[in-house]
């Protein structure tokens, strides 16, 4: 019986020992739980830390924007580059157009020519057709008011037919290639 004694507690050594550990623990708890200054310094540490994350994310937004923005824009420059890229080969072959048009100028005066000139004739539309099917057109500038995007003045004439400001004669014609001016027109204005 001794034995058993011995071996198993009493009741008054159990109470005592539970107490002990639950003494041990409450002396533990506060060494885990921050102390008041520690944990404001916790607390700003947080905050400091929330506030990096959300620049961060600023930043990250920012960068993405910047990205979208150029990919766009690179795209509307490559539309534009392929929409004029044939814009340098039609400006050198404008003056061949004007020689054209000399050229049946001179034809009418002299009859001699006339098979010769319809021949002339037929290469020039198939000219301008293919310039046409480009996008290039001819500016009508005689009679319309002068435009600086538009027309280039050469001369101030007189005119009673026309009030002051208006295009008279057109000295070398204008060509638009789709929606810009290629060559402005060379113009006489009216004062």
């Amino acid at each position: 019986m001794e034995q058993q004694m011995e071996e198993t507690p009493s009741t008054e050594e159990e109470a005592v020992h539970e107490e002990a550990v639950a003494g041990a623990e409450q002396e533990d708890a506060p060494a885990d739980q921050p102390e008041e200054g520690q944990g404001d310094a916790h607390a700003a540490e947080i905050a400091k830390l929330q506030a990096e994350v959300a620049e961060h994310q600023q930043r990250a937004l920012r960068a993405q924007a910047d990205f979208d923005n150029f990919r766009r824009r690179t795209q509307k420059e490559k539309e534009e580059l392929a929409k004029y890229a044939s814009s340098k080969l039609i400006v050198e072959l404008l003056p061949v157009i004007d020689n054209f048009e000399r050229a049946f100028q001179a034809a009418e005066d002299s009859p001699e020519f006339e098979s010769f000139s319809k021949g002339i004739s037929m290469i020039f539309r198939q000219l301008e057709s293919v310039l046409e099917n480009e996008g290039l057109k001819a500016m009508n500038s005689v009679g319309e008011p002068f435009n600086p995007e538009f027309h280039q003045a050469i001369m101030q004439v007189e005119s009673d037919e026309h009030e002051e400001g208006i295009v008279v004669e057109e000295v070398q014609k204008g060509y638009m290639l789709k929606d810009k001016v290629l060559r402005p027109a060379m113009v006489k204005v009216s004062m």
